[in-house]
């Protein structure tokens, strides 16, 4: 029974060891990780009182583990937002959030990246439309395959609309000789449900594209909250 409740300080200190973020990537790979512990290894310590896992844990959660919000939030924000952290460290992981995020736009820059979801359709016109305080309306053409051809502005309005000329929306499409196209608006207020003004903008989009035999793959809606896609809603 003894063994049972024994505990031994050098075999205790060899598991924690073990459990460290640097240790667990350096055996298992970073993708493994989790997020606060990838934070902790970009912050390497913690602050009084907390250990650099439990202070990744708690400013996660102040953003309900999203971190995408902390990506747009200005270093000073952060700073006075998060008692004890300096502006070396806060520099620190910004940079880290965002060199990331422009990885993951490079990837879906380069040449031949195929869209066949709306989810890849999003990530890869987010960053061009999610912040914006206006609302645009965007091309993607795309290939028979799928992969892209060009992204292209169509459109710019004001905070809840935007007027968009079919004629050269059609234009365009035919200058790159597209087969296929994915149309994109944001709405800067937040709401991710079509309007009445979106329903029928994508019912004679979809008509004139049949007319040149381009398939309409998707329209989708680009919130500073996320998306909404006609096609997975059945509603193109």
């Amino acid at each position: 029974m003894a063994k049972k409740y024994l505990t031994n300080n050098t075999a205790f200190l060899q598991i924690a060891e073990d459990e460290k973020p640097r240790e667990k990537a350096l055996r298992n790979g970073i993708h493994t990780l989790e997020n606060e512990e990838l934070m902790a290894l970009i912050f390497g310590t913690g602050i009084k009182g907390l250990s650099v896992i439990d202070m990744c844990k708690e400013i996660l959660s102040q953003y309900d583990n999203h971190i995408s919000d902390l990506a747009n939030l200005p270093p000073k924000e952060f700073i006075r937002r998060h008692k004890g952290i300096g502006p070396a460290k806060a520099l620190t992981l910004l940079a880290g959030i965002q060199l990331g995020l422009r990885a993951a736009k490079d990837a879906m820059q380069k040449k031949d990246v195929q869209i066949l979801s709306s989810q890849t359709a999003y990530e890869y016109m987010r960053d061009r439309m999610q912040t914006l305080d206006h609302e645009e309306f965007w091309a993607l053409f795309l290939t028979n395959r799928a992969t892209v051809m060009r992204a292209e502005f169509i459109a710019s309005g004001g905070q809840a609309s935007t007027v968009v000329d079919n004629k050269i929306l059609m234009r365009r499409a035919l200058d790159v000789k597209c087969t296929r196209m994915i149309v994109f608006h944001n709405h800067p207020s937040g709401t991710l449900s079509p309007s009445l003004q979106d329903d029928k903008l994508t019912r004679k989009l979809k008509d004139a594209c049949a007319i040149f035999d381009i398939r309409l793959d998707d329209h989708i809606i680009i919130a500073p909250n996320g998306y909404w896609s006609y096609n997975d809603n059945g509603r193109l």
